[in-house]
């Protein structure tokens, strides 16, 4: 028997990626979506979950889609109704909202996951692994999406602490699951166009005990093919995950890499969280982005136009 699970939020990212995961899932199917562009889907649709839960009593789970801000009152109400809660990066808008989620999960007896989705790519694993037991002298972090493909005319990206940082933030959740002890940033400069309240590139400098030197550049106006790539230097070798994660190369040759997707993969997660009660609510990545608000030198670059 599969989970009834509803989407809150149906906006690009789920319809590109939750909406056929959950189609395709083993452990879910979709029962619902609390939103109110949603007319073509053959489910029940309500403008809360609180209206969605009378219309649909056996929903177990909700996947929160919606921007960040806001997240705690979704949250809050979905576990107050005895479901168990997914939700797609960023997790929040705050630090000090995010920081609430698993207190509040715990107290309601339900289960939590914090998804970061790159973290699920089918090389980082793999990398992962390879890289238990060696010495790592360098990281090198390129991160270059254009905005106006992956989020054509969505303002709210270009609220405060979001821009080049939602592309960012998959890198970063990668990093901090490969390394074995925690990364700080010690110097950032943030360029942010002159009619935004976001960053449109960034470029970061990492260290952490398992990384004596970690470089990272951020762009959210790649033009033509899009960068996304993690080079490591260690004692014994060098590797590069390509295509945020998908592909792994190991002193120039790629490895094979387990078969699957992302989104099937974080689902799969959320079926164990669920049958568990389990929480998983790791902030890392979502913390050195923080950091990076906090201590950078601010650039102020041209305008930023979606039609350029």
């Amino acid at each position: 028997m599969t989970i009834p699970i509803a989407l809150v939020g149906v906006g690009k990212i789920a319809r590109d990626q939750h909406l056929p995961t959950i189609a395709a899932s083993p452990h879910f199917h979709l029962a619902g979506v609390v939103s109110r562009h949603a007319d073509d889907l053959d489910v029940p649709a309500a403008a809360t979950i609180a209206a969605l839960k009378e219309q649909v009593p056996d929903l177990a789970a909700v996947s929160l889609c919606t921007p960040p801000m806001g997240r705690a009152a979704l949250i809050g109400e979905a576990l107050h109704l005895g479901l168990h809660v997914m939700v797609e990066k960023p997790p929040a808008a705050t630090i000090s909202e995010a920081e609430r989620f698993a207190g509040m999960a715990r107290a309601a007896g339900q289960g939590l996951y914090l998804t970061w989705h790159s973290r699920a790519a089918s090389g980082v694993e793999p990398l992962r692994q390879w890289l238990s037991g060696k010495a790592i002298r360098r990281i090198a972090i390129e991160w270059m999406e254009d905005v106006r493909v992956w989020h054509p005319g969505q303002e709210w990206i270009w609220e405060p602490g979001i821009g080049v940082f939602d592309p960012g933030i998959n890198a970063l959740s990668i990093l901090t699951h490969l390394l074995a002890s925690p990364a700080e940033v010690r110097e950032a400069v943030l360029r942010y166009p002159a009619d935004r309240a976001a960053p449109i590139a960034a470029t970061l400098a990492l260290a952490s005990d398992a990384a004596a030197e970690i470089a990272v550049d951020f762009s959210f106006d790649q033009r033509g093919p899009q960068t996304w790539t993690i080079a490591v230097e260690t004692d014994a070798g060098h590797a590069m995950l390509r295509d945020g994660g998908g592909r792994l190369f190991v002193d120039d040759a790629e490895v094979a890499v387990p078969e699957g997707t992302e989104y099937g993969r974080l689902y799969a997660r959320f079926a164990e969280v669920v049958a568990q009660g389990a929480i998983d609510a790791d902030l890392a990545p979502f913390r050195l982005v923080a950091d990076a608000h906090l201590i950078g030198r601010r650039e102020t670059v041209a305008p930023f136009r979606w039609n350029d």
